[in-house]
């Protein structure tokens, strides 16, 4: 009995294709029930592979219910530098509103300037701790004391470490997408159109020109081996070799070159030969 079992789990099959006027054998194949469960399980892997690369790197991954898709991110940008607005015109007319109230009851109104003065002070109290920064101002003092005791060049100029550095903001907006040491080793900035681009520090223009797939690009050599890269702009201030100060409007932002789907500067930040977070460095 054991022996009939043992046979039947091992039995061999073949499927043959016969033609029905000659009786000749067009196509024979041979198989078991092992051969069997190995082409199914194999065939069901490669096509889940298939199914994964179609949506993972082809556009059919938006048709997903609940996945953003280029443009309910550009609409979700949107919709928050709107915002924003909204907020200054909010603030605005409350200040109008409070002033014509003082001023009909006959007291002072309210000077701007030294309401956005005391604003400004009020952040910056809130937001940096006096003690922790008069630390981190005496450590850098002692560095660069130490630094000079020991520098027998009298022409040479020292240079803080980037974590010293004030850097200007290059574009007031919204990051779209953000930095990835990886796969996004730079940050991309939306703002509205017609917006002004500026260098993040003194420098020099090293290269301004057009890119088919970056557009219009301008990179600018900094001190302490810093290198800032601007992208996509839709028109450029300066040109090669010319000297900015931090702050100087360079470029215009657009959406120039084929790697671009929408006004914004793809802005890089490089140190010593290596790309680095701008947003550890910068406010945005």
């Amino acid at each position: 009995m054991s022996k009939e079992k043992k046979r039947t789990a091992t039995s061999n099959y073949r499927l043959t294709i016969v033609d029905d006027d000659t009786h000749d054998k067009l196509w024979t194949v041979k198989f078991n029930r092992f051969n069997v469960i190995i082409t199914v399980i194999t065939s069901l892997v490669v096509l889940l592979a298939l199914a994964w690369c179609l949506i993972a790197f082809t556009p059919v991954r938006t048709f997903i219910p609940g996945y953003p898709d280029a443009r309910s991110k550009h609409d979700a940008i949107q919709n928050a530098i709107r915002l924003d607005s909204l907020e200054n015109v909010i603030t605005r007319w409350e200040l109008y509103s409070e002033n014509l109230r003082r001023v009909v009851e006959g007291e002072e109104p309210i000077k701007i300037d030294s309401l956005l003065a005391a604003r400004t002070k009020s952040e910056a109290s809130a937001t940096k701790d006096p003690k922790e920064l008069a630390r981190k101002d005496s450590l850098l003092r002692k560095e660069v004391m130490s630094e000079d005791r020991f520098d027998i060049a009298a022409g040479s100029g020292k240079v803080l470490p980037i974590e010293g550095m004030h850097f200007f903001t290059p574009l007031k907006g919204v990051i779209s997408q953000g930095y990835d040491k990886a796969v996004h080793p730079y940050i991309d900035i939306t703002a509205p159109s017609n917006s002004v681009v500026m260098s993040v520090l003194d420098g020099t223009v090293i290269s301004a020109g057009w890119s088919d797939e970056d557009g219009n690009t301008i990179r600018i050599q900094h001190d302490g081996d810093i290198i800032s890269v601007y992208k996509h702009n839709q028109k450029l201030m300066k040109k090669t070799g010319d000297k900015v100060t931090a702050g100087t409007p360079i470029a215009i932002v657009g959406d120039t070159g084929s790697k671009s789907d929408g006004e914004h500067l793809h802005f890089e930040l490089w140190h010593k030969g290596e790309a680095v977070d701008p947003t550890k460095y910068i406010s945005f």
